[in-house]
């Protein structure tokens, strides 16, 4: 088993633990727990499956731009992984009974930094709609290495987020979960790197 295959495969089972468990969460008096609309806990469950949603694009992208078994294979187990952990996201701001889109809320708000802050208006380590294009257009070692460089950044951008969750979200499921995609991207981070050298690349920042 590869570490990216390992990695994914505990995404996914604590996924599936934590969709379930989030049911039962509660304020510690018994009662059902349901975050506020502009808590850490809701902001994080938008913005992340709204940062997911552009990995398993890319890696769509990708997969018909190469046919290098690894890259490929990567590419499946962040799109597979980072979309059920979207799903499951969006599972809970329906079962909390909150908007999957805040249109009072700016996102990274929640942290204290609103994306207005940040390059361009996008969240850490979100690719720009010129780098999609140039994703798209490229093929063979060429979509690699771009596709490994923009997934670098992405999941930097993703840890911090995951990181901010687990410092600031409220004790329980979605905390956990949040330590989970840390432990898991910063395992791929290195194999990214690993697989960029071998192409004679290395990552952008």
């Amino acid at each position: 088993m590869t570490r990216t295959q390992g990695a994914a495969i505990t995404a996914v089972v604590l996924a599936l633990l934590f969709a379930g468990a989030a049911t039962v969460a509660s304020a510690g008096d018994g009662r059902p727990r349901t975050p506020a609309a502009d808590s850490a806990d809701a902001g994080f469950a938008r913005d992340m499956s709204e940062h997911h949603q552009q990995a398993v694009e890319m890696s769509f992208i990708v997969r018909d731009r190469t046919t290098d078994d690894e890259v490929r294979r990567l590419a499946y187990d962040i799109a597979n992984t980072q979309a059920n952990q979207r799903g499951m996201m969006m599972g809970w701001l329906d079962m909390w009974g909150l908007p999957q889109v805040a249109m009072d809320q700016e996102p990274m708000a929640w942290m204290g930094m609103p994306s207005h802050h940040t390059a361009g208006g996008l969240m850490p380590g979100m690719a720009t709609k010129a780098e999609l294009d140039r994703l798209r257009a490229a093929s063979g070692k060429q979509a690699e290495i771009l596709y490994l460089q923009l997934m670098t950044d992405h999941h930097k951008g993703g840890v911090h987020m995951a990181r901010g969750c687990v410092e600031k979200c409220a004790p329980g499921v979605e905390r956990q979960l949040a330590q989970g995609m840390v432990d898991a991207q910063e395992s791929e981070i290195l194999l990214m790197t690993d697989l960029l050298e071998k192409r004679g690349a290395k990552p952008r920042g």
